[in-house]
């Protein structure tokens, strides 16, 4: 049994020692090749004088930056990944937080570094891969480690502007990853398109199945994300039959009619993710790769990824939301009211390995979130409150109600924004949509992209929704905001909409 996640590459190296892990096209480790530069920068950190603590990694998203991710946790520390997409406040604050003595940089990122890794040593990545390896000293940092021992914290938003680093162990990684491979069926035959930035926990899918089956990633340059031709065209290049992207990515090839064009000849295994996917376009995949497996994943990252699954194996009604299905093996799902008490439609609640340490530095908000299960006062088990709320279908299945903050009170009625979008996703014309309300103003705002012009919409809604459901505000946009991980910028509409209103005073 696997008691840290780097046992998963001493068996592939053995195996597969010339098959390419990582390639982004213009850079790529084989396992071997992995294996020595893993090995060679841990020895660095090592005499750097680093034992159990956080370490910075400042790179651009590449194969190189995941050999420094595992060099890190060689060391037998904890990586912090942390990208130039962010903004420079909100990576000082990450740097302050953690307080790392050693920020790992590329060549371009390495003078940037200056500006917020004050009292760190700087180092370039591919400079101290060549270090010469230290066996002995490695061997020692493996007999010594433990499965709780911290591997990553990645960076959430806070809802007071302060972003809260998410800190995880070897033995929830390792859960997860056989949790997920044995849902989704990798193997090592599995060609993986990464999709998301590596300083996000979504990275997880593919980084640590690659180095556990001796399965392939391409980290696809981000600006294909863009033309959605070209990247199925890469897709198909590079043979890839595995994805595992948030929604807005599928949704961005399906709505621009590409399939018309070019289809995924290899693709056989969609995982999807972050946010609902509207019937309408995912009916389009279906229908454009009838062969292949759709599995819709749910989970938050301070459990670890993902915690539960859905094989969409039957049709769906066109108003019907694909369920987030039932929990992966190990992992127990609670739905909680406003008073800790079992209910039909509540809180989800997550309990489980999958759980994490909590958030770094920071104990007030990990009591918030990481509470005592109120329906056992027996023995101290954590639950995750994640904030969504969730209920069961007639036949057991998990579904997705909404956020809780999604959740209003407008002219007195109880309102769930996500029906609202659900409504307007079904219209003809609507590629994607995004719904807001401004408590000042008590105004639902809608904000969406497509061909459809706003009195057509509104007039199809009056047909679909009662009157106080109705938006106050209806806007087309030509590019849907979205946060840095894939999911529509609600924080970005809103202030879009304040925007407007402020506008129209002066």
């Amino acid at each position: 049994m696997q008691n840290n996640v780097l046992d998963y590459l001493d068996e592939t190296v053995r195996r597969l020692p010339d098959k390419t892990a990582f390639s982004d096209g213009e850079s790529s480790y084989t396992f071997s090749e992995l294996y020595g530069s893993i090995r060679s920068a841990a020895t660095y950190i090592l005499k750097a004088g680093l034992k159990r603590e956080a370490v910075l990694v400042f790179m651009k998203r590449s194969p190189a930056t995941v050999a420094a991710f595992f060099s890190v946790i060689a060391a037998g520390c904890y990586y912090v990944p942390i990208d130039e997409e962010m903004p420079a406040a909100r990576i000082r604050l990450i740097a302050e937080n953690v307080k790392a003595r050693l920020c790992i940089c590329d060549e371009d990122s390495f003078d940037k570094a200056e500006g917020f890794a004050a009292g760190a040593e700087r180092v370039i990545f591919s400079e101290i891969e060549k270090t010469a390896e230290d066996a002995a000293a490695l061997d020692r940092v493996r007999d010594e480690a433990i499965d709780t021992d911290p591997l990553y914290i990645v960076f959430t938003s806070g809802s007071t502007g302060v972003p809260k680093g998410v800190i995880a162990c070897h033995r929830s990684v390792i859960e997860y990853i056989e949790q997920l491979s044995e849902t989704l069926g990798f193997s090592e035959d599995t060609v993986f398109a990464n999709q998301s930035p590596l300083y996000f926990d979504a990275c997880l899918k593919e980084l640590y199945p690659v180095i556990k089956f001796g399965a392939t990633a391409y980290i696809t340059p981000k600006e294909l994300f863009m033309y959605p031709v070209k990247l199925v065209e890469y897709l198909n290049l590079h043979r890839v039959n595995t994805v595992c992207w948030v929604v807005s990515a599928l949704t961005m090839i399906s709505a621009f009619g590409t399939f018309d064009t070019v289809r995924p000849e290899y693709l056989r295994t969609v995982a999807f993710g972050s946010e609902v996917f509207p019937m309408k376009q995912f009916k389009l995949w279906r229908d454009a790769l009838p062969a292949a497996a759709f599995t819709n994943l749910y989970g938050p990252t301070e459990c670890t990824g993902m915690s539960c699954f859905f094989h969409v194996d039957r049709e769906l009604a066109d108003d019907e939301p694909i369920p987030i299905g039932r929990p992966f093996k190990n992992t127990r799902i609670l739905l909680l009211d406003e008073n800790g008490r079992e209910a039909e439609e509540g809180e989800i609640c997550i309990t489980g390995t999958c759980v994490t340490l909590g958030y770094y530095n920071n104990p007030v908000k990990t009591e918030e979130a990481f509470v005592q299960n109120p329906l056992n006062s027996a023995w101290r088990e954590t639950v995750y409150r994640t904030g969504d709320m969730g209920r069961r279908n007639s036949r057991g299945e998990l579904v997705f109600v909404s956020r809780k903050d999604y959740q209003i009170k407008h002219m007195g009625h109880r309102i769930e924004l996500g029906e609202i979008e659900a409504n307007v996703n079904e219209s003809e014309g609507i590629r994607l949509c995004g719904c807001v309300y401004h408590k000042e103003k008590e105004r639902i705002v809608l904000y969406y992209t497509g061909d459809v012009e706003k009195a057509a919409l509104l007039s199809e809604l009056k047909e679909k929704l009662p009157r106080y459901m109705l938006p106050n505000h209806m806007e087309r946009l030509e590019e849907m905001p979205f946060t840095p991980n894939g999911k529509i910028d609600r924080v970005r509409l809103l202030k879009m909409y304040e925007e407007l209103l402020a506008s129209k005073k002066r």
